[in-house]
C-alpha cells in the first residue's frame, strides 16, 4: 500500500485536472472536495473518481469552468441549470444561494438540475450548517441506473442519495449522508480495484442470488483498467428493503423530476438533481431550546 499526503495528493489531482484544461481555481476546487472525502472516509467519493471525471470531460459530457444559470427565482425559491458544469463547482454556487436566501426569509429551496457528479453531498449540508442553518437534500442521478428495488433483480433506480444536516454551535454538525442503496456504487469501486469488500448480500444477481462480487456490477475487467457498470448483469440492493426502496423513490421523484433534472431512466446523459432545503432555527426557536437539546 502507498501512502500519500493528503496536501501533496491534493497537489497532483489538482495538477491532472489542470493540465486536462481546467481553470487552477477549479482544478484545486475538485482536488480538495475528492480529496476531503478520502479524509471523512468515503474513499467512494474522492480520488478514485479521478479517471471517470476524466473520462467524461473528453467525452463532452462534462463542461470545465461553467457558471450556473438561474432558470427561475423568488425571494424563497431558485431553479438552477449546472450546465452540465463540475458538481465541485456548480454545487456550491447553487447551494450559496440557498443559504443567502434563507439568512434573509428563514426558510429557502433550491432545485440544481443538470450538475456532473456532484460528490458527498455532506459537503454541502457542512457548507449551510458552517452558517448555522439546518439543511435536508434529496438527489438522484439521470441516467445512472444501478439499484434493484425491494423484491426485485432489475435496475430501476440511481443511488439516489439523501442527507440531512444540523448545525451544533461550538461543535461538528450533526451529518446523515447516506445513498438509498445497500452500498454506493463508488464503494463496489473501491472493492473492484482491491479496497474494503463488500458485504456479501450488497448486490442482486438476475437468478435473485445475492453477491458481494463487484464483477455483477461491471462485468469482467482488468485490475487497472476501466470500469463500465453498464456492462454488469446485476444491480446494487435497495437498503432497508421496502421502506429504503420507498425512500429511493421519492429522492428520484424529488431529486429528479421535481428538479427538471428527470428521474433515473436508460440512455439519459449522466446528471445530478439536488432539491435543497434550508431552515434557519432561530426563525423557529427564539428561546435557544434547540441548541440546548442537540447539543
Amino acid at each position: 500500500m502507498i501512502s500519500i499526503h493528503h496536501e501533496r495528493l491534493r497537489d497532483l489531482v489538482a495538477e491532472i485536472f489542470a493540465t486536462a484544461g481546467s481553470s487552477r481555481p477549479e482544478a484545486t476546487r475538485i482536488a480538495t472536495y475528492l480529496v476531503g472525502a478520502n479524509l471523512a472516509g468515503h474513499d467512494s467519493h474522492g480520488v478514485i473518481r479521478v479517471p471517470v471525471y476524466l473520462r467524461w470531460l473528453q467525452e463532452g459530457q462534462t463542461v470545465r469552468d461553467q457558471d450556473i444559470k438561474i432558470v427561475s427565482d423568488t425571494p424563497v425559491i431558485a431553479v438552477i441549470d449546472g450546465q452540465f458544469g463540475f458538481g465541485q463547482t456548480v454545487a456550491p454556487q447553487a447551494v450559496a444561494i440557498g443559504i443567502e436566501k434563507c439568512k434573509a426569509m428563514g426558510l429557502s429551496a433550491i432545485a440544481l438540475r443538470n450538475s456532473a457528479h456532484i460528490g458527498r453531498i455532506g459537503d454541502f449540508a457542512e457548507m449551510a450548517a458552517a452558517e448555522g442553518l439546518v439543511s435536508a437534500h434529496f438527489v438522484n442521478a439521470a441516467g445512472s441506473i444501478l439499484v434493484a428495488p425491494f423484491g426485485a433483480t432489475e435496475r430501476r433506480f440511481s443511488t439516489a442519495p439523501f442527507c440531512v444536516g444540523l448545525p451544533r454551535p461550538g461543535a461538528s454538525p450533526l451529518i446523515l449522508d447516506f445513498a438509498t442503496s445497500l452500498v454506493a456504487e463508488g464503494k463496489a469501486l473501491v472493492a473492484s480495484r482491491g479496497g474494503k469488500k463488500l458485504p456479501p448480500d450488497a448486490l442482486i444477481g438476475p437468478d435473485g442470488k445475492k453477491s458481494g462480487d463487484p464483477h455483477l456490477l461491471y462485468g469482467e475487467y482488468e485490475p487497472t483498467g476501466p470500469r463500465n457498470h453498464g456492462l454488469g448483469t446485476g444491480a446494487i440492493r435497495a437498503f432497508g428493503e421496502h421502506k429504503g426502496s420507498g425512500l429511493a423513490l421519492m429522492c428520484e421523484l424529488i431529486g429528479g423530476a421535481l428538479t427538471g433534472n428527470g428521474a433515473t431512466k436508460p440512455n439519459r446523459r449522466f446528471s445530478n438533481g439536488m432539491l435543497s432545503i434550508f431552515i434557519d432555527p432561530a426563525r423557529v426557536d427564539a428561546s435557544d431550546f434547540f441548541p440546548e437539546e442537540i447539543a
